[in-house]
């Protein structure tokens, strides 16, 4: 899908965080109500993703969610494009689960 001309994007954010202390657990805590927050979606446990008018516009989103990286733990930024989203398989035991879909509306920012 384009909006004048440009790909639009998913941002991907997988992460493993610690929660085995009060601490960690608030950071935890922190983080994914961020993404949350900013617009962000969980797609599976630890796994957030966002959909993005452009690949510059997926750049911010990832800078931004860079600024907010716990301490402790991992984090991971993946960017794909509509068409490669779209390829992805989901399955719950044996049956094939549809994706999700690109909003249809354009966002401004």
């Amino acid at each position: 899908m384009t909006f004048g001309g440009l790909n639009t994007m998913w941002i991907i954010v997988l992460f493993d965080l610690p929660t085995n202390t009060p601490k960690a657990r608030k950071q935890y805590t922190h983080f994914r109500k961020y993404l949350l927050d900013n617009g962000f979606s969980m797609m599976q446990y630890s796994v957030y993703i966002r959909h993005s008018a452009s690949d510059e516009n997926a750049q911010v989103h990832a800078k931004r969610v860079k600024s907010q990286l716990p301490p402790d733990g991992e984090v991971r930024i993946i960017k794909i494009t509509d068409k490669q989203f779209g390829n992805i398989e989901v399955f719950y035991g044996k049956k094939r689960i549809p994706t999700e879909q690109a909003p249809q509306q354009l966002q401004f920012f």
